[in-house]
């Protein structure tokens, strides 16, 4: 049996943000014990075989809503990978909230399946903002961390771990602080739910989370909690460390660019939105970046190709766009209230976005002002050569202000810190 790789690291000290509870909530935990609210609402559900146990938590003298520490909390977060973007959005959003959190105090112990494609293709070994451990398989995760997981405040199990639901039945059995099921593939997750070919969650095991953390918000989250009856339901949306993503001076290469990974359901947008503007327009630049996309995918002579970007160039390569195109994955577009981390990221740069639109879409960018719309290749025409120069900086630095002011990783990490605090802190009586 291979031995796992823990690497530890110093955790920062500074103070997080404490939120009070809804009203709806509080009153509930001043009737009940946290024991014992969460034994009756989960066993009249799904049976006593998912009974954590929440310790309290002893207020320090802080009040709700200052900066002050409550507690320090120790989050175990199973996610599919931090050590590796390949392929994959997940290792973004992970690096960018473990960041904030290790800056807001918080000690986390991060474990990752370690999977051949990843560990081929890693470019954070040695992440500096948390301790990591890679495991081989579900027995040496078992052996190895349940003393880490049984004892941790608050642990996290990600979408598309591994034999995720084996793992989600360990950790909310196991564990004694609380448990979280964070989706960063909502839509996806629900629509393999009702077909019954998902791996990584079952309807039963939503039921034994303490809380589920969905990276799409509005109707979903009432589906979530009405059809398959979790307990908490919250939106934790993709964000942007805006340390890494910011505007730089960079001459400018591409009126239209574009990075994602290859999918079925987003390239007959692709085609419209950036291809077909390729082709009708020569003496126009495009650039489209990303891995997987087939050899029969046929790219004009002024479309530039990288196959893949690694993340310290992502930022090079927003700055260097004239506007850079948003697309969005069918699943995510039917079910609304999904933005991406591409999105943030290129906002966060204060580059101009040409976005599809859904549903939802205006709660996070204000259209025409903070993010330009388009479902047609006549639309992004348009965009590309009607509007002014200083009209387009106009609302590339109107994105950027919207991600500062309710985007960053910083804004997540508080988030989820009061979603923890909701479910551990010590009840009234």
């Amino acid at each position: 049996m291979k031995t796992a790789t823990i690497t530890l690291l110093p955790e920062p000290a500074k103070t997080p943000e404490r939120a009070s509870l809804t009203a709806r909530e509080s009153a509930v935990t001043r009737k009940l014990s946290a024991p014992r609210r969460f034994r009756d609402l989960r066993s009249a559900s799904r049976g006593a075989q998912c009974t954590p146990k929440l310790p309290s938590l002893h207020a320090n003298g802080s009040t709700a809503g200052n900066s002050e520490v409550r507690d320090r909390l120790k989050i175990v977060i199973l996610g599919l990978s931090i050590t590796s973007s390949w392929g994959n959005g997940h290792a973004t959003t992970y690096r960018a909230l473990v960041k904030q959190l290790a800056a807001r105090g918080h000690q986390i112990l991060f474990l990752e399946r370690n999977l051949p494609w990843y560990a081929a293709n890693r470019d954070l070994a040695r992440p500096p903002y948390c301790r990591l451990a890679l495991y081989d398989n579900l027995k040496q995760l078992k052996d190895r961390f349940r003393t880490a997981v049984r004892n941790a405040d608050l642990v996290i199990v990600g979408s598309y771990v591994p034999e995720g639901i084996e793992v989600g039945e360990w950790v909310t059995r196991v564990a004694e602080g609380a448990t979280a099921f964070y989706d960063i593939d909502t839509p996806v997750t629900m629509a393999k739910l009702e077909s019954g070919h998902l791996d990584y969650l079952s309807p039963a095991l939503i039921r034994c989370y303490s809380i589920y953390l969905s990276f799409t918000g509005g109707p979903m989250l009432d589906t979530i909690r009405r059809r398959y009856g979790a307990w908490m339901a919250r939106p934790l949306y993709c964000s942007v460390d805006e340390s890494i993503y910011f505007p730089e001076e960079k001459q400018i290469k591409w009126d239209l660019g574009y990075m994602g990974t290859y999918s079925d359901d987003r390239q007959p947008a692709l085609e419209e939105l950036l291809l077909k503007p390729a082709r009708a327009w020569s003496g126009g630049k495009f650039v489209v970046a990303g891995p997987q996309y087939p050899r029969s995918v046929r790219w004009p002579k002024n479309v530039k190709r990288f196959t893949h970007l690694p993340p310290e160039k992502h930022r090079a390569f927003y700055n260097q766009q004239r506007f850079t195109l948003n697309l969005t994955r069918e699943q995510m577009i039917e079910a609304g209230y999904s933005p991406s981390v591409r999105l943030f990221e290129a906002a966060a740069c204060g580059v101009p976005i040409i976005s599809d639109l859904w549903e939802g879409l205006d709660t996070f960018f204000e259209p025409n002002s903070e993010i330009l719309i388009a479902t047609s290749e006549e639309m992004v025409m348009r965009h590309l050569l009607d509007i002014p120069e200083h009209e387009r900086l106009q609302i590339g630095s109107a994105a950027r202000q919207r991600i500062l002011t309710k985007h960053t990783a910083k804004h997540r990490a508080i988030e989820l810190e009061n979603y923890a605090f909701e479910l551990l802190r010590k009840p009234v009586t």
